[in-house]
């Protein structure tokens, strides 16, 4: 128990910054025989428990402790002279509510995305700003607005994961002070003016329009040459004519459910299919 007693005072004496000025050492020194004269009691008051997913960054007397951030698991305070701030290092998503843009090419789209970040470095996060989550918050906002504001319009709608990645890269350099990874970004919609609908969708139409009358003259086309191939094979072969005579007779008997009789043997309407 002595022994115990003897770790903690020197663990905390060693962990102090020797800045605090003589002051501060008589406080620590003060804390820290108090801790030990109402122990067990004081122990309730000394043991934080930090989970998996969290750092906690203490302070003694507003100068953060040697050795940064502390967990997981178990650390000790000194009740008169400690606090501590516990930072949760899991992975955040927020939207970034929509951004009324204006293109290069001066038109005006409403954007919106979500952003993917985590606290990389606890004690950054806790000692260089005040909020980390509002500050990224804001910044991603005026970022999306900065990187669409150098793209034409054309390039917004077919080009968003270039644009997710230089956000993502923009925001992560400008979030590095604060101990802030941003990991992904994501264009979720690109809303276009009323107006621009239906321009754009009256060009699709015309488009449209335009590509089948091409595909509607190339048929004709390639129809009309058939139909020259085929006289001048049925020019050539008089038996052609004849055998598609027939083609055409079978054909009209097929679809009225009839019977054809021809008033003369067929031999001798050869003659006068040749004139």
């Amino acid at each position: 128990f002595i022994v115990g007693k003897h770790s903690f005072a020197m663990c905390a004496l060693e962990n102090t910054d020797s800045d605090i000025g003589l002051c501060g050492w008589i406080l620590v020194i003060f804390s820290i025989l108090l801790t030990l004269l109402t122990l067990p009691l004081s122990i309730w008051m000394c043991i934080k428990i930090v989970k998996e997913y969290e750092r906690a960054i203490i302070f003694r007397l507003g100068r953060i402790l040697r050795g940064g951030a502390k967990g997981p698991g178990l650390f000790f305070i000194l009740p008169c002279t400690d606090s501590f701030i516990n930072v949760d290092m899991r992975t955040i998503t927020f939207d970034i509510p929509p951004q009324e843009v204006l293109t290069k090419d001066s038109v005006t789209v409403s954007v919106d995305g979500v952003v993917y970040y985590r606290v990389q470095n606890a004690t950054l996060a806790v000692a260089n700003i005040t909020n980390a989550d509002a500050a990224t918050r804001l910044l991603a906002q005026t970022t999306l607005r900065n990187v669409l504001g150098t793209k034409n319009l054309a390039e917004i709608l077919s080009d968003r994961e270039e644009i997710a990645h230089s956000m993502q890269s923009t925001l992560d350099d400008a979030t590095d002070d604060w101990g802030i990874k941003v990991e992904r970004v994501e264009i979720k919609d690109v809303k276009l003016p009323q107006q621009l609908q239906r321009a754009m969708a009256a060009e699709a139409e015309a488009t449209r329009e335009a590509r089948a009358k091409v595909i509607a003259a190339e048929g004709e086309m390639n129809a009309s040459r058939a139909l020259k191939e085929a006289s001048l094979v049925i020019a050539e072969s008089p038996s052609a004519l004849q055998l598609r005579y027939l083609q055409t007779l079978n054909t009209i008997a097929a679809e009225k459910n009839s019977t054809i009789i021809f008033p003369l043997p067929i031999d001798m309407m050869q003659s006068f299919m040749k004139h």
